[in-house]
């Protein structure tokens, strides 16, 4: 009769044994839409349920947390599934975001009950296979714990990835001290050695080398690895959108993202050696990142080969020759591999940095050119106010040494990504692999959640807008102090003719005039401090008043009245 009691004592429902396992991996809440199978044993183990307003904001903002955590810390989120699966269903596009930008976060849905499984029409496991690093179903309650390591060991190592788990409703209870449970810590490698002397070698033997660093430099801690190896070897580095802010753009090697000064050093470069990116296809198909001109690969002619040279260092040896041809590969973790490359480069250059003055004279010359081009915009009083002005107001404003700034997919993102200078890691979150409208504010508050003593700040345009009005009403519940600017031009820049050309989709890229619609006075209408600038000199003022909300914990919003500006793109060849 003893071990009876004591069992049913010892004994855990599975879908609370589930969050006592997220207590333990230290997470502190959900983002959620419900119901879900989880959020009632949330709130019973004490781990908060951050309700969003939409189901693709739930796993989002988990998306946003776990990049800006650099997956140290593992975002989490739970939407509706089992019969009536519309959570999942809804927020699909998110995870396939996450998937495409390989961000490590966990989604807990419903699962089908398996007394009906393989009866449905739709299968949640043949759904998401594709789109995520793996999808679980828990058939049994005593396998918890066995699925819940799994998850958090294929987060944790590798490439990094989303997981689903499916956790169907009253599955039962099993013995926490039967099936127990200890927290991942996740598995690196270092590179071969032979392959990090050969890759040093390649680097120092060329004139023209360009370091291309990408977001994996994040998910290994390496930004100060990154920037010790740049200078020791003084190369130019420049980033992909997605790596923006890993490589302090104050800094004399910096190239940056995009613009003339990236582009005049990739056309001239005879070696580009890649960290941490997956060089995966660039703009000519849609992508937000470059093509790297004159290397080998089969959508490039012949005689538009020049003989350029890639190295890639990456953790996913299916990165390598998947679409340009890879000359020389490191395979292993960033941080680990430029360790490597440091202690290796160090042995050729007698441990002291090599003296390239020509190369930053280049690098300066390049970039003031860019400076000089913007310049006009940047300071111009014009009206309706050019977003470019709203740009510089911004950078001069927010703390950029204490502070995270994103976009909105569109014109946001090609205007911010030229001109605005990240100095600290995650300064910037980039984004855009995928890109869903909408993200940016899913980012912020993410943003928030990892750096709550940080400034943060949205930027969104006419597109964006309307896929985040439903989720500010969270930011007031929940104090999310977050600024949100709204590039208001009145329409979908780009789509129509204009300096750019003729638009890629002039039928479809003009919508309500400002003049008609006063989104100000619908998110103050929200609970929020909102206000409107029309007057180029009343832009910085207002951004300091939406600062100075945040910093007594409420969240703002500043609507500026702009027109349409040329956007600088990504180079295509």
């Amino acid at each position: 009769m003893y071990s009876v009691l004591l069992n049913r004592f010892l004994n855990v429902k599975a879908e609370n044994g589930l969050v006592r396992i997220l207590k333990k991996e230290g997470i502190e809440w959900v983002s959620t839409y419900p119901s879900t199978v989880i959020n009632n044993a949330c709130g019973e183990e004490g781990i908060k349920n951050l309700m969003m307003r939409t189901d693709r904001y739930a796993i989002a903002v988990a998306d946003g947390f776990s990049r800006c955590s650099d997956g140290r810390r593992i975002g989490v989120c739970s939407v509706q599934g089992g019969m009536n699966a519309v959570g999942a269903y809804l927020g699909y596009g998110a995870l396939v975001q996450a998937f495409e930008d390989s961000t490590p976060m966990l989604c807990v849905t419903d699962g089908i009950s398996p007394a009906i499984a393989g009866t449905t029409r739709s299968d949640l496991t043949q759904m998401f296979s594709s789109v995520t690093k793996w999808t679980g179903y828990v058939n049994k309650p005593e396998r918890v714990p066995e699925f819940m390591g799994r998850a958090f060991t294929y987060m944790r190592s590798g490439r990094p990835g989303p997981v689903l788990i499916q956790l169907p409703q009253k599955l039962g209870e099993f013995d926490e001290e039967q099936f127990q449970y200890e927290p991942i810590k996740g598995w690196r490698q270092e590179g071969d050695p032979r392959d990090v002397e050969m890759a040093v070698r390649a680097l120092l033997a060329v004139r023209k080398p360009v370091i291309y660093a990408g977001q994996g430099v994040f998910y290994a801690d390496a930004c100060s690895e990154l920037a010790l190896f740049a200078e020791l070897v003084q190369v130019p580095v420049m980033t992909t959108l997605k790596g923006k802010s890993a490589f302090p753009e104050d800094h004399p090697l910096s190239l940056g993202v995009t613009g003339g000064t990236v582009e005049k050093f990739l056309q001239s470069s005879d070696l580009i050696f890649a960290i941490g990116c997956s060089l995966s296809p660039g703009r000519r198909y849609g992508g937000f990142k470059h093509q790297i001109p004159g290397t080998m690969r089969s959508d490039l002619s012949p005689e538009l080969r020049s003989g350029k040279k890639i190295i890639q260092c990456t953790n996913d040896p299916m990165d390598i020759n998947r679409y340009y041809h890879i000359d020389h590969a490191v395979v292993g973790d960033a941080k680990h591999v430029l360790g490597q490359l440091i202690a290796e480069a160090n042995k050729h250059t007698s441990s002291q940095a090599r003296v390239r003055k020509e190369v930053l004279m280049k690098i300066e010359t390049a970039r003031e050119a860019d400076r000089q081009k913007y310049l006009q915009m940047m300071t111009s009083d014009e009206k309706p106010i050019n977003p470019y002005r709203v740009c510089r107001d911004l950078m001069d404003t927010i703390d950029r040494r204490n502070s995270c700034v994103t976009h909105e997919s569109g014109s946001p993102r090609e205007q911010l990504a030229m001109v605005y200078k990240s100095l600290v890691p995650h300064g910037f979150i980039g984004w855009g692999t995928i890109s869903p409208l909408g993200f940016g504010l899913a980012a912020a508050i993410g943003a928030k959640l990892a750096f709550p003593n940080r400034q943060v700040v949205n930027v969104t345009g006419d597109a964006g807008i309307s896929f985040e009005l439903g989720d500010f009403e969270p930011l007031v519940r929940e104090k999310i102090a977050i600024t949100t600017v709204h590039i208001n031009n009145s329409g979908f820049s780009g789509y129509a003719p204009g300096p750019w050309g003729p638009g890629v989709s002039p039928y479809t890229a003009r919508v309500s005039p400002s003049t008609v619609q006063n989104y100000a006075k619908m998110v103050e209408a929200m609970g929020m401090q909102a206000e409107r600038v029309e007057v180029p000199d009343e832009v910085s003022p207002a951004l300091k008043r939406a600062l100075q909300k945040n910093s007594a914990g409420h969240p703002a919003f500043v609507e500026v009245i702009c027109g349409d500006q040329p956007l600088r793109g990504w180079l295509v060849q």
